[in-house]
């Protein structure tokens, strides 16, 4: 059995990486207990009829006595629990949270220390479209990469910190990287935002179409359209945030996508096969380099349940 990397941990927030947190800390020895707070009662109540920890009743009692706590809030909530959290913290402990943008991350939680407790935001890229405390499973995080975003200027302690934190995500399997803030926002306005932000726009223009009755898009949904309504089932709120908090760096890549986007569109309009194929074979080969790098298998009817006789595409994950 692993010595536990925290006695005891906090989590905030009972939704799918909340939950996955809770999970996979015991199941994989890197904390020693579990004390669990959701702003819901029903969601309360959920989490602990299946388990998922010591679910307290209040904010403060799930924090005063913990090592490391875990906001696993929606971004634009993260300010405020932040702020009720660090008071009942006790001094030494560190706070986190699984936020995907940490610009705003990092000044929500930094406008909350008061010099006793480390802040070291995060972000796990890890995740599904489900939601909820029954949504989450030990193994989220398994060799999925886990990015931390330290604030300037920490003395010997908060390094320490920052290496027990690592730690404990390494014990949950991931892969930890260290990276500034601002780039972060930059590569997952590209990598992560706008996919969602897509996916979203194209389920919505789907239905909107007066052309296409509602019951033919489902009855007739192919592959691709499938893996949008998929990442188009992520949290609203969470991705409302998101956008809200990012918009600089999602702006910008919209702008260029905008961009390509017309270039393939005047390529369809003016018959160049030429443009078109270079542009597919490019994009054909990017998707080998990550099912290489391993973030993703290309295992034919990867991540669908339906029969395989009749397998289209691989899908990706939503945060």
């Amino acid at each position: 059995m692993t010595e536990p990397v925290f006695e005891q941990i906090a989590i905030i927030g009972a939704g799918l990486i909340g939950a996955s947190i809770a999970r996979a800390a015991i199941e994989y020895g890197v904390a020693g207990s579990v004390s669990l707070y959701d702003a819901d009662a029903d969601v309360r109540r959920r989490a602990a009829a299946i388990g998922l920890g010591d679910v307290a009743d209040t904010l403060k009692t799930a924090v005063e006595t913990s090592d490391c706590v875990f906001l696993c809030v929606p971004v634009g909530a993260l300010s405020a629990v932040a702020a009720n959290a660090v008071p009942a913290m006790k001094s030494g402990a560190i706070l986190t949270d699984v936020g995907s943008v940490k610009g705003q991350a990092s000044s929500a939680l930094a406008a909350a220390a008061d010099g006793r407790v480390h802040i070291i935001p995060g972000h796990p890229i890890a995740g599904t479209e489900q939601s909820g405390p029954e949504a989450g499973f030990a193994s989220l995080f398994r060799n999925a990469w886990h990015i931390l975003t330290p604030l300037e200027g920490g003395d010997e302690a908060y390094a320490a910190a920052v290496s027990q934190l690592e730690a404990f995500w390494c014990g949950l399997g991931a892969k930890v990287e260290t990276m500034d803030a601002a780039r972060h926002d930059r590569v997952l306005a590209i990598t992560s935002h706008l996919p969602h932000l897509i996916a979203f726009n194209i389920v919505s223009t789907a239905f909107d179409m007066e052309t296409v009755e509602e019951g033919e898009v489902v009855k007739y949904s192919a592959g691709g359209f499938r893996d949008f309504t998929r990442i188009a089932a992520s949290d609203p709120v969470m991705w409302r945030d998101v956008f809200l908090t990012n918009k600089d760096a999602v702006l910008e890549c919209l702008g260029r996508f905008s961009e390509d986007l017309a270039a393939l569109q005047r390529a369809i309009r003016w018959g160049d096969g030429e443009t078109l194929f270079k542009e597919f074979s490019r994009a054909r080969s990017i998707r080998k380099a990550i099912i290489d790098a391993g973030q993703d298998s290309g295992t034919v009817n990867f991540g669908r349940n339906q029969p395989e006789e009749s397998p289209e595409g691989d899908g990706d994950e939503a945060d």
